[in-house]
């Protein structure tokens, strides 16, 4: 795992977040090399000017935390966050409609992920596994995968619990390889990171990525 750095992605999601934070933030993913940086909609202007020609995504989240915003806004804020400047948006689905058992949350993955595509960003569909059972993320990646989602990410961090080993193994036997997974969500320990890495995680997006770093290079020397 020697290039442990391009599994992570450095995240700052909380309502009392900084600009001063958000410098640390960018100063850190530069000077690690992180995949990318994930941050609020707000910042992704100032974030894509900051990083330059930096080999690191700017992120961000769409309908973000609950996923209750109808498509269309959904829609325009994907507009909005590729216009700024985002490289990969990870998006919310809506889980009200899952748990009603309609078909809406693959139509709505469809039509972003197909503005996503004609962009040549990266779609992931945050499907929140605190709240499902072992046969609702199955059907939940399956749902992703048909419409054309690049990765699923398992939480938002805003539930009950974050990512979880026995999740990402259960996605990764239901997923092809060409659809990547993120774990988000609780993942504070170098351990925790790597056991996630293990059971089939491509990418880690915790606020912790600095740390895990110092943690990860104490185990080379």
């Amino acid at each position: 795992m020697n290039n442990f750095n391009r599994f992570l992605e450095s995240t700052l999601l909380k309502p009392t977040m900084t600009d001063r934070e958000l410098d640390v933030l960018v100063r850190d993913a530069i000077e690690e090399q992180f995949v990318g940086v994930c941050v609020p909609s707000f910042w992704v202007k100032k974030v894509k000017r900051d990083l330059k020609e930096e080999n690191v995504q700017v992120v961000t989240v769409i309908g973000f935390p609950f996923g209750f915003e109808d498509t269309a806004t959904k829609v325009a804020e994907t507009r909005e966050a590729i216009r700024n400047g985002a490289d990969e948006l990870d998006l919310v689905w809506s889980q009200t409609a899952f748990h009603s058992g309609m078909n809406w949350p693959k139509i709505e993955i469809v039509q972003i992920a197909k503005i996503c595509h004609e962009e040549e960003r990266i779609l992931k569909v945050i499907i929140e596994t605190a709240y499902l059972s072992t046969e609702q993320i199955r059907e939940a990646c399956m749902i992703c995968q048909e419409a054309g989602a690049d990765f699923v990410k398992t939480s938002t961090g805003y539930a009950p619990t974050g990512a979880k080993v026995q999740d990402i193994v259960l996605m990764r036997e239901v997923l092809p390889s060409a659809v990547g997974i993120k774990a988000s969500g609780g993942i504070k320990t170098l351990d925790f990171a790597q056991e996630l890495i293990r059971a089939g995680a491509d990418r880690i997006g915790t606020s912790s990525a600095k740390a895990l770093m110092d943690a990860w290079r104490k185990t080379q020397s």
